[in-house]
């Protein structure tokens, strides 16, 4: 008589789980992970004595590295098996981002404008935080306008009169302990007014050097022009400041050319003035 075979598992058919889904790991590609619920976008994959790893970043630049584990990751809040991308092999497409690293919505209008308001110090600026956050604020209904300088910031917060409907948010250079610009903000912060700031003495330095593609924004000597001392370090003196600007600001793709010092001002305002 022949001997017949078993299988060790007898667990029934109906009760065993289906293996995660396999995804691949493109680049860009916004998944969870499933232990620690580090959400970021796949940066690289690397092999490794341990076996394939991930390298995500998340939307204010920290980056941190895990093993490729079957059903480690969540895609949509559904868990995946990560694995190296075929070139031949069509990339399944996670969530588009925006520029600022958030989800991208697509195919809405833009929300009709809030009551609130976010206002920057600077023109540069200005046009900086378009480039990365426009579409955040276009789906928020959030419009941004520019002070001249933080001098005129009391006469703007009277006029504009905020109220828990109405919030302002502020965003000012060189925000730091002990300077005019912090004794400025203090004497108009209220709970509708939001001041927040950067250390950098003016926005070109919130870019990452690597991003412009300079090794570090040069050290000017105190009393001196900070742009025009940049442009002739930096050997621009043939820009105007203007020109140099739309060079830096040409290099800027998306959040991960900028400080975390500006990221994390720039999403608490956000976050600020569209509460409720």
């Amino acid at each position: 008589m022949r001997s017949r075979s078993y299988d060790a598992d007898l667990t029934p058919p109906w009760k065993k789980s289906a293996p995660a889904p396999e995804v691949a790991a493109e680049a860009d590609l916004v998944v969870e992970e499933a232990e620690t619920g580090f959400c970021g976008a796949v940066v690289r994959v690397e092999k490794t004595a341990e076996g394939l790893t991930v390298t995500l970043e998340d939307r204010f630049g920290k980056l941190r590295v895990f093993p490729m584990a079957p059903g480690g990751f969540l895609l949509d809040g559904k868990p995946v098996t990560l694995v190296r991308p075929q070139a031949t092999a069509p990339a399944p497409r996670g969530p588009l981002l925006s520029a600022s690293g958030s989800i991208a919505v697509t195919g809405a209008k833009a929300r009709v404008a809030r009551a609130g308001r976010i206002y920057v110090e600077g023109r540069h600026d200005a046009e900086l935080v378009e480039r990365v956050w426009g579409h955040d604020l276009r789906v928020e209904g959030v419009v941004v306008e520019y002070l001249e300088g933080v001098d005129d910031l009391p006469a703007i917060v009277s006029a504009f009169s905020p109220t828990p409907d109405a919030r302002l948010g502020v965003l000012v250079d060189h925000l730091v302990p002990g300077s005019k610009e912090s004794r400025i903000a203090a004497s108009v912060t209220g709970p509708d007014v939001l001041v927040v700031g950067h250390p950098y003495i003016d926005i070109w330095e919130a870019v990452k050097p690597a991003s412009v593609g300079i090794r570090a924004w040069p050290r000017i000597p105190r009393g001196e022009d900070w742009k025009t001392g940049v442009c002739r370090e930096l050997g621009w003196e043939q820009l105007s400041t203007g020109e140099a600007w739309q060079r830096i600001l040409a290099s800027v793709g998306s959040y991960r050319d900028l400080q975390p010092e500006l990221l994390g001002s720039v999403e608490r305002l956000i976050d600020f003035v569209t509460v409720g």
